[in-house]
């Protein structure tokens, strides 16, 4: 494996997280934020996470972000967060907690180096892979998509184009990734898929609407009202945000959604319908988006075969999505492209002639 050719694109996910005890995670609460709180440490890819519960039932999340990650990138994020919330207030995003002295983050010794930390609201609700589907409920999927894009359109900041390996415009790096993947068939099959990549999608990438994106609305990050399932109760984890092409935002959370009975793109266009109602991608875009989706899951397997092999102890929460997306490589690879093409083309213009089936539930 040649780590040295990714430079540093792949070094937050070289590093290991953090690894601050719970009473040391209690300890910062209460010198920068004057809480008195019980901390539980939460699963995290890269950054270290405890859930926070103070005295009275408030619940926070302590962010302590990988030590390898530039601290502008945690500025960022941490800007984007409080520019969605002052562009569209109803988003249910996390709010950022400013410590006693009013920042917005701070930094604290890890060995030689330095983390940012942050302390932000936490979300209730029920993680959306835990709940039951509806099409109602991929409808406002996309409908919520569509107002996190718009409300961060206009956002920048200098560290928005960082490099990050989960950026669908990096995909051409996964080659040097793929000899993790054992099996031959399905390592041929992920190269066959990165080739339709660099043929499809690279030359038209520079010509596409680019901005801010979350850039990970995967159904561990969502979560959905437990008294009604169809309603999108939150939004989680913004640390992939980069600036990139917009419609990879939505193949990402497109990719979560292809069924293995029946037409496996008829769920995505619940999810791009809701899209659609609120803001409209163009024809390029939405031609594109099989290859994008198919991308993705390239993405997935090669990265988390890779991550579960150097880090094991940690192998169930960094393969939770593999498998789903080995199969969704395998029924785009027995489809035609161009029938699946024109299915979305069709389909998603439609929105604008007629109403879905269900109830239109506008912002």
């Amino acid at each position: 494996m040649t780590d040295t050719m990714l430079s540093g694109i792949i070094e937050p996910l070289k590093t290991s997280p953090p690894d601050f005890s719970v009473g040391q995670a209690v300890a910062l609460v209460q010198r920068h934020y004057g809480m008195q709180a019980q901390a539980t440490q939460l699963t995290s890819e890269r950054d270290q996470n405890f859930r926070m519960r103070t005295a009275d039932g408030q619940l926070f999340v302590l962010k302590i972000a990988n030590t390898a990650e530039c601290h502008e990138v945690a500025t960022f994020q941490t800007a984007a967060l409080n520019h969605v919330a002052q562009v569209d207030p109803g988003l249910p995003v996390p709010r950022v907690i400013r410590t006693m002295d009013g920042q917005h983050n701070f930094l604290i010794p890890v060995g030689s180096q330095q983390a940012v930390v942050r302390m932000l609201s936490y979300l209730e609700g029920e993680p959306l892979y835990k709940a039951p589907k509806s099409r109602q409920q991929r409808f406002n999927i996309g409908q919520l998509s569509a107002r996190l894009s718009l409300a961060l359109r206009d956002f920048q900041h200098r560290a928005a184009s960082h490099e990050i390996l989960w950026d669908i415009e990096n995909a051409s790096h996964l080659r040097q990734l793929l000899v993790h993947i054992p099996d031959e068939n399905n390592r041929a099959l992920a190269e066959r898929f990165l080739r339709r990549f660099d043929a499809n999608v690279m030359p038209v990438l520079p010509l596409l609407r680019t901005q801010v994106v979350h850039n990970d609305l995967n159904p561990h990050n969502l979560l959905v009202d437990p008294e009604n399932r169809d309603r999108v109760a939150g939004i989680l984890d913004f640390g992939d945000m980069v600036r990139t092409a917009l419609i990879n935002d939505v193949a990402i959370t497109a990719s979560y959604l292809l069924s293995t009975e029946g037409n496996p793109l008829a769920p995505v266009v619940d999810m791009l319908q809701g899209y659609q109602s609120v803001s409209r991608l163009e024809w390029t875009e939405i031609s594109l988006l099989v290859d994008l989706i198919a991308t993705r899951y390239v993405m997935n397997v090669a990265i988390t075969g890779w991550r579960a092999a150097r880090y094991p102890e940690n192998k169930a929460y960094i393969l939770r999505n593999n498998e789903a997306a080995w199969a969704g490589l395998r029924c785009l690879d027995a489809c035609s492209l161009s029938d699946l093409q024109h299915y979305l083309r069709t389909e998603c213009y439609a929105v604008t002639t007629r109403s879905p089936q269900w109830e239109v539930k506008r912002p």
